[in-house]
């Protein structure tokens, strides 16, 4: 028989297919078996329809058979099979889809889930294939007919013999080159492992011919009777490969907490059971499943560049990415699981996903799943929460400050900080509910422990007046705060701002008076330090130390050295206020130094600022000279 063309294109389109579309060589085996698939389903969708098949759904199979000395790969079904006809008009013209017209034609009952769309996955084979071979017996009919191409080139339809209806598709390896070794696709594990990536849930079973070793009975016993290690002999036999049945598309009631906690360890190969499983199945606008899991600890590279966020993407079943990051915004990135999707819009190779409207609202109902199922186990396993939050609560705190605060209502009654209130973990909801009548604002400081906070000079008056205090230890937290700027209507404030709304306005008059009647000292001592503050001002909110640093503008101490600690940038520098206790005795003994002794006081200026800067956990700027300076005033003492 005469070798016919292609009816689409030639030669350079095939090549496009076969050397641009796909990116992953391994995927021929996938888009061969959906198509296995897709043909059984027709013929079952006859079953449910005719019902004069004399089939059942269990009388179905994909069977793969691999020829080392061959060279060949084999895989066949017993679906509805391909007429002469459609053989030509399948096979014969580049992206024509049958499948797709079945999708168009038929309204399928049940659970038939055709997966081919585009009519190109066939012709994937050929990555891997030097000729193939599909002999292809129509349901019903006597006769069967074999397609034969090596390319381009075209391709030949001759009759031939099969014994029962489906399609038997011969591939005949490329020979080996450098780069690929194309022998792996006759490695009977090779390919068991790429229908597990792959085609894992298929709904009919998968199977190969598997070589194992069992003991050869009797042979466990010397001539007298003693037990000794068996003889083994090699033996072939008929596998299952695939699950089939997805676990997420069963009844949540019917799964058990341990089937869930197995799949995830298996899944996503970590060690510890999931500290929560969400399972979600929803219709409408968007029909997808999903399965997700939040684990117990951050894996080790979490808060590096190199971790990769992102869902396992399957459509009807059939894995399309390994991990889809368009799925989860960057504030849930710990979450781990997967995605089944009828509804999206594949490109032609089914590798990637088209940008459309689908993702995006399947994207967007996830987030809120997400956080859903967050503020429930924040509300009922307080515990648990907890749990989680020393895991992941950095990356909701990222997760407000990112994108200009975009996200910061969505996040903000997710967040848990430390707290001067029994020492404990506070939502920013329980802080206002037990804010006192006449506090005006959310009081927090920053430092690198709770207990170093808890040490800081400024935070006095504010514990004085019984008010909570939030203890900000991560770098992030003062510019999520900053981010937020309020909440229900309560301002975030500092304890090192300068009005910290303590007083009355009777004491605001009082101390404006005082910083009046010294404000020759308090600028020389300005001048003293030589730029290294704004302002030398008496505190406000000093109550028994004698000296401590705030600062004006957008900047804080603790800000100037997180930013400052970053491999890249220009330095900053806080706008630092030095805030002198007017009730101490130190400044006592500066008034009364103050004007005979200038050198002295210029002195104790530089060893107050030097120890306010030790307070705030900064480095001072000379070490030796502050020992020095300390060492004369013991020696001076009498």
């Amino acid at each position: 028989m005469s070798k016919k063309q292609f009816k689409a294109e030639s030669k350079r389109l095939l090549d496009l297919m076969v050397n641009s579309i796909y990116t992953h060589r391994e995927i021929f085996l996938r888009e061969l078996i959906s198509n296995a698939s897709d043909a059984i389903d027709k013929l079952y969708y006859r079953t449910l329809t005719d019902g004069d098949t004399g089939l059942n759904r269990e009388d179905f199979f994909i069977e793969i058979t691999p020829d080392v000395q061959q060279r060949t790969l084999k895989i066949s079904d017993n679906g509805c099979g391909m007429t002469k006809e459609e053989l030509e008009n399948n096979l014969g013209t580049i992206a024509k889809s049958g499948s797709l017209q079945f999708k168009g034609d038929a309204q399928p009952k049940e659970d038939i889930e055709i997966i081919g769309q585009f009519g190109v996955g066939f012709y994937s084979a050929f990555m891997v294939a030097e000729k193939l071979e599909v002999k292809s017996r129509a349901f019903g009919s006597e006769e069967a007919w074999c397609w034969t191409s090596t390319g381009a080139d075209g391709y030949t339809v001759e009759p031939c013999q099969k014994e029962s209806h489906g399609t038997e598709i011969c591939l005949t390896l490329k020979s080996n080159t450098e780069e690929n070794q194309y022998d792996e696709f006759t490695d009977p594990y090779t390919l068991k492992n790429l229908v597990k990536k792959y085609s894992d849930y298929i709904r009919y079973p998968i199977r190969m011919e598997m070589e194992k070793r069992r003991p050869i009975e009797g042979t466990d016993k010397d001539a007298e009777g003693k037990y000794k290690v068996p003889e083994y002999e090699t033996y072939k036999e008929m596998e299952t490969l695939n699950s089939m049945v997805p676990l997420w598309r069963k009844n949540r009631n019917e799964i058990t907490a341990e089937e869930y906690n197995t799949f995830y360890k298996e899944k996503f190969m970590d060690f510890e059971d999931p500290l929560k499983v969400i399972h979600s199945s929803t219709e409408g606008t968007a029909t997808y499943n999903a399965l997700l899991f939040i684990p117990a600890r951050a894996p080790y590279d979490y808060y590096s560049k190199e971790y990769e966020k992102g869902l396992q993407l399957y459509s009807n079943g059939v894995m399309i990415m390994q991990k889809c990051p368009d799925l989860l915004p960057d504030h849930f990135s710990f979450v781990r699981g997967l995605v089944d999707s009828q509804d999206l819009s594949l490109n032609i190779s089914r590798e990637m996903l088209q940008h459309d409207r689908q993702l995006k609202i399947i994207a967007s109902r996830l987030e809120k799943k997400i956080k859903s199922e967050l503020e429930s186990m924040l509300l009922n396993d307080r515990e648990t929460y907890e749990k989680f939050w020393k895991n992941f609560g950095l990356q909701l705190k990222y997760g407000v400050y990112a994108d200009y605060g975009m996200h910061k209502e969505l996040l903000q009654d997710l967040l848990l900080f430390q707290s001067s209130e029994e020492k404990k973990f506070v939502t920013l909801k329980e802080y206002v509910s037990r804010m006192k009548e006449e506090q005006k604002y959310i009081y927090y400081a920053c430092g690198e422990t709770a207990e170093r906070i808890e040490l800081l000079p400024q935070t006095e008056a504010v514990k004085e007046k019984g008010y909570e205090i939030l203890y900000l230890t991560d770098a992030v937290d003062e510019f999520a705060l900053r981010m937020l700027m309020k909440y229900q209507e309560k301002e975030f404030r500092s304890v090192s701002a300068d009005d910290l709304g303590l007083e009355t306005e009777e004491e605001k008059k009082e101390a404006e008076k005082q910083q009046e009647e010294h404000k020759d000292l308090l600028s020389f001592l300005k001048e003293a330090l030589e730029g290294k503050v704004k302002e030398v001002v008496l505190s406000r909110k000093l109550k028994s130390h004698p000296v401590c640093l705030s600062t004006e503008g957008a900047i804080s101490m603790e800000m100037e050295k997180v930013l400052n600690a970053m491999p890249a940038g220009e330095k900053v520098q806080a706008q630092r206020v030095l805030e002198i206790n007017a009730s101490h005795p130190i400044f006592q003994k500066l008034t009364e130094l103050y004007p005979d002794h200038p050198e002295t006081v210029k002195e104790y200026a530089s060893l107050l600022y030097n120890q306010a800067l030790l307070i705030e956990g900064v480095s001072i700027e000379d070490p030796l000279a502050f020992s020095n300076a300390i060492c004369q005033l013991m020696v001076e003492r009498k």
